[in-house]
């Protein structure tokens, strides 16, 4: 099992596509820290200037109206007109404060999440077109046959072809999480700040980023198997992604709980929220809807991942060990 892993390795590294596919992953790569290099950069002086105006000149119309706005507020408040709001929260005028004009200064803890939640999206796609066409091209060609009268043991195959499929994308996801934590930490500390920075929270999501990265490969690799075709494979998530989250999860909002983006995003960034319609009928007739912040759990997710693979990897070893391979 462990030679024809190494082989499957070989033979992983050495397809066209796969070099391309990395060939892309180091090109957004660098885009997102050149983003990212241009959103940290302070304003110009100019900018400055022009910003502390304009606070000032808020600050001041807030001086001399302020208390007369509220006054006036307070006078014509109507309960009927907003039921259930608070007239404290409404005829409330905040003071401007100068940290709101301008550009926030650039803070890695804020930084890095984001940015490698937004890689784990295009390392998981990589993952995943490069794993099923590395088992697809197979069938295609028609080398699997081949590959069968060499080593007829079915399941050592599959699992060999899943196994380097996940294990090759382990060290890219690695190198790619670490260039971007790297590069964020240096761009903050040269135009930012990079004060309260909890590096066990930056670290857990790096390696969460590279499980999810190979989880794509290993899924990747399994639906590339069950289809037999590429194409079919892309079209089979660009149909669940239009479909399913797209449009059933936009208007069936109680199952946005199970489904994988969601699921994805819970584990990736240890909890998400969604928002969920709550409408309801006053008493003189209206109806009224207000949106309920629900939390989904890292755990949650981890478990439905962690389920969905195995699922799909025991389905797509019993297809292989069953069907006809031409």
């Amino acid at each position: 099992m462990i030679r024809l892993t190494g082989v499957e390795l070989r033979r992983l590294t050495a397809r066209r596509i796969t070099l391309l596919g990395v060939a892309g992953v180091v090109l957004i790569t660098a885009f997102l820290l050149f983003v990212t290099w241009r959103e940290a950069e302070p304003l110009s002086a100019l900018e400055q200037q022009q910003a502390r105006t304009s606070f000032e000149q808020d600050h001041k119309m807030w001086n001399d109206t302020h208390v007369q706005n509220e006054a006036e507020c307070r006078k014509t408040w109507d309960p009927n007109v907003n039921p259930g709001a608070n007239i404290d929260q409404v005829c409330s005028y905040s003071e401007p404060k100068a940290s709101d004009y301008g550009k926030p200064q650039a803070v890695f803890s804020q930084l890095v999440p984001q940015l490698l939640h937004g890689a784990s999206y295009f390392l998981l796609f990589a993952g995943f077109l490069i794993g099923a066409s590395f088992v697809a091209a197979e069938f295609s060609s028609g080398a699997i046959g081949n590959w069968l009268t060499f080593e007829p043991r079915r399941m050592r195959v599959y699992g060999s072809k899943i196994a380097a499929a996940g294990l090759w994308f382990v060290p890219l996801g690695v190198v790619v999480t670490a260039v971007l934590t790297l590069g964020t930490y240096l761009i903050a500390a040269q135009l930012g700040s990079t004060a309260g920075t909890d590096w066990s929270d930056v670290i857990g999501t790096a390696v969460r980023v590279v499980v999810t990265t190979a989880m794509g490969a290993v899924l990747g690799a399994v639906v590339g198997l069950v289809l037999r075709h590429t194409a079919a494979a892309i079209g089979l998530v660009m149909g669940y992604i239009v479909l399913v989250e797209g449009v059933f999860g936009a208007f069936l909002q109680k199952v946005q709980p199970w489904l994988l983006g969601k699921n994805f995003d819970a584990f990736v960034l240890h909890d998400t929220t969604y928002d969920i319609e709550a409408c309801t009928s006053q008493p003189d007739g209206s109806y009224t809807c207000d949106y309920i912040q629900k939390t989904l759990t890292f755990e949650h997710g981890a478990w439905y991942l962690a389920i969905l693979t195995l699922v799909l990897v025991v389905v797509g070893g019993v297809i292989f060990q069953r069907r006809d391979v031409n």
